[in-house]
């Protein structure tokens, strides 16, 4: 095809069309003329054939108003089906999305200890079932799971907390099961990547984002790209050698511990019990903490002296622009604890990088999961390659196809 031709040409408005759809939801015909640029007869021309060829739809009027110029456009979600899924060793947590990133239907189901792929298989079926599909008719499905997937073998390393995953290839079990392609990404990969499309990462190029919690994970990002290594482990620091700088005494070994047994729930509830703040569990004492004057605040200084050991050891290496704190146990100590850790920090490293409480909550594996999923299907259907998604490069498998929107 020749440069500059009519058919180039309009395959590039077609899709800055969809892109613009995709980004800001229904749109009237002025409104997408004024995003990318056409003229009124271009714009009419190009929904004429994106419509004719069941790209886009019509849907309802914008403000109750009348005529063509109230009239509203999207894409049509129909053309593709994705699911996200947020892998834990208790549950599975499921989301089915069309195309357009509208949620279908969620489901939660309990993760047995054995017969895992089986269960998952059963919970997915279910999921998709329910808005009437099957798993073979999802183009794309994202799991979020602890752990790192090795490329050489498929086999998820770093999780021995989730012993019915050990000893498989992953994707290539879960795509014969499902029928469709399967990507298997390490959930705290997942969280960066939601920060960087609607948190605050956005716009950072290199950043940490670390999740205290019962296995400590960590996403590195460099120059825009999660950075996963050769092994598939980049991050997963929760058996990095460490010494406790907390000053109450808790029987850890103060000269090397394992940065995850001095950062895992039980691990933060005995530092707070050694501080006078009694809780159940390390979320609840760090939330208590905040309220019970100069213990509580005794208690969260130790607790971010053991963070910020071992942040120290990655921004040494990496001089990232941002650390981000997420997870449970820093949503608990909110800005106060991660001002904490930026203190103590200071302390151990040359640079002065910021730590800031991540801003995703809710379900932000599942968020970075759907995000990764469309961004795959959006690449085979539209041809709509998103550079915050750039380190998902398709499908697992090389036969798997989506409808075409040529014109």
């Amino acid at each position: 095809m020749r440069a500059g031709s009519p058919r180039l040409l309009r395959e590039i408005n077609d899709r800055a069309a969809i892109e613009a759809l995709l980004r800001n939801g229904p749109l009237t015909r002025a409104e997408l003329e004024g995003i990318i640029g056409l003229s009124k007869p271009a714009t009419a021309q190009l929904l004429t054939r994106l419509e004719d060829d069941g790209t886009v739809l019509r849907t309802g009027l914008r403000g109750g108003g009348r005529g063509p110029r109230a009239q509203l456009w999207t894409v049509n979600g129909a053309l593709a089906h994705v699911a996200a899924v947020d892998l834990t060793p208790d549950a599975v947590d499921i989301a089915i999305a069309d195309i357009s990133g509208a949620t279908l239907t969620e489901h939660r189901a309990p993760m047995p200890k054995t017969g895992v792929l089986e269960a998952f298989h059963g919970a997915v079926t279910k999921a998709a079932a329910q808005v009437g599909l099957t798993t073979d008719a999802l183009h794309h499905v994202v799991v979020g799971s602890p752990g790192a997937v090795d490329p050489a073998t498929g086999r998820l390393d770093y999780a021995p907390h989730m012993p019915g995953w050990a000893d498989r290839n992953i994707p290539e079990e879960l795509e014969a099961l499902l029928d469709t392609s399967v990507t298997v990404e390490n959930d705290v990969n997942l969280v960066a990547l939601e920060e960087m499309i609607t948190g605050r990462a956005v716009g950072v190029k290199d950043f940490v984002l670390l999740w205290p919690a019962d296995a400590v994970g960590a996403a590195v990002v460099v120059n825009g790209v999660l950075l996963r290594g050769a092994t598939g482990g980049a991050g997963e620091i929760d058996a990095m050698r460490v010494p406790d700088h907390a000053h109450a005494d808790t029987g850890t070994e103060r000269t090397g511990s394992r940065y995850g047994d001095l950062l895992d729930s039980a691990a933060i509830a005995r530092l707070a019990r050694a501080h006078g703040v009694s809780a159940r569990t390390g979320q609840d004492a760090v939330a208590k903490a905040l309220s019970e004057g100069p213990a509580g605040r005794e208690f969260l200084v130790d607790l971010a002296r053991r963070i910020a050991t071992g942040v120290a050891n990655v921004v040494a290496v990496l001089d990232p622009e941002l650390v981000l704190l997420s997870g449970e146990i820093a949503q608990a100590g909110g800005t106060a604890l991660a001002d904490l850790v930026a203190a103590e920090l200071r302390e151990l490293v040359v640079p002065r990088t910021p730590v800031r409480l991540a801003l995703v909550t809710g379900k932000p594996v599942r968020s970075g999961a759907l995000h990764a999923a469309l961004s795959v299907v959006r690449e085979q259907v539209f041809g709509l390659p998103a550079a915050t998604t750039e380190p998902f490069r398709g499908p697992n498998r090389p036969d798997a196809t989506a409808p075409s929107t040529s014109t």
